[in-house]
């Protein structure tokens, strides 16, 4: 009489949560970080900001006068195109995965899908604070370069207050993007939909806001896309921190609960 032949289980749902339970926060944020940077996408858009950066900022060192030499005017320069770029980093970060099906994957080794969304959102977080220190070096180098060159003393005139704004401003917009792609999940239409936000809705917020009066008194409270813009300004009022707050709830907290909820339950092809 032979004993009969077991075949242990698969392992449940339940018994897989558990598992990825135990699968530390940082270790999440290293995977998170790396796809960052492994597509070819991602990759081309980082190589992409650090060139822009530098054209920026050599362009006004060489071709600038010389009251645009000062590291404060040069590395408030370097922040509106890169909040254009980097954003479109952590987005394809999100929307990589369902555009590429990776999320199969991936939630299948990490079925808490919340814990993997944020770790993407941290990873674009510490890619856009990277990103602007980044931009504050190049920005250094220009001024001594461009300095040097015409002769003139150099000034770093550059507060931690006004960096600290910078970096705030290029950690928004990277939020707006991460937004819209847990939304979207597309990368195309995702991309699309954030060029419209930075590029369209400031300039017809503005002529809305010049034929409905109405409209004027909200508009800052509303429009992140031109709110976002006072924070590379010399000084935030208090008033302007409230708006700021205000429209960021309106674009950030808002489509990520919303997206968030969809995300959860979707089903996963």
């Amino acid at each position: 009489m032979t004993a009969a032949g077991t075949t242990p289980a698969p392992p449940t749902s339940a018994a897989a949560a558990r598992s990825s339970a135990r699968v530390p926060f940082h270790r999440l944020l290293d995977v998170e970080l790396r796809k960052t940077v492994d597509t070819r996408a991602s990759a081309a858009l980082l190589a992409g900001v650090a060139g822009t950066a530098a054209l920026v900022v050599g362009a006004l060192a060489v071709w600038g006068r010389e009251d645009e030499l000062g590291l404060a005017y040069l590395a408030g320069s370097v922040a509106y195109p890169l909040q254009l770029v980097v954003p479109m980093v952590a987005a394809l970060a999100v929307t990589g995965e369902w555009t590429q099906r990776g999320a199969l994957t991936t939630f299948a080794l990490v079925p808490r899908r919340g814990r993997v969304v944020g770790a993407k959102a941290a990873a674009g977080l510490l890619v856009a604070v990277a990103t602007s220190l980044f931009s504050f070096a190049l920005s250094a180098l220009g001024t001594a370069v461009g300095s040097a060159t015409r002769g003139i003393d150099p000034v770093w005139d550059l507060s931690l207050d006004a960096a600290a704004r910078l970096t705030l401003l290029l950690v928004v917009a990277t939020a707006v993007g991460f937004a819209f792609a847990v939304v979207i999940r597309a990368s195309a239409p995702t991309l699309v939909a954030y060029l419209l936000f930075m590029l369209i809705l400031p300039p017809l917020s503005s002529m809305l806001a010049a034929v409905f009066d109405g409209y004027a008194a909200v508009a800052p409270w509303v429009d992140l896309s031109t709110t976002m813009s006072v924070l590379s300004g010399p000084s935030v009022a208090g008033e302007q921190w409230a708006q700021l707050g205000v429209a960021t709830l309106v674009w950030v907290a808002l489509p990520l609960v919303l997206g968030m909820r969809r995300l959860l339950r979707v089903e996963i092809r």
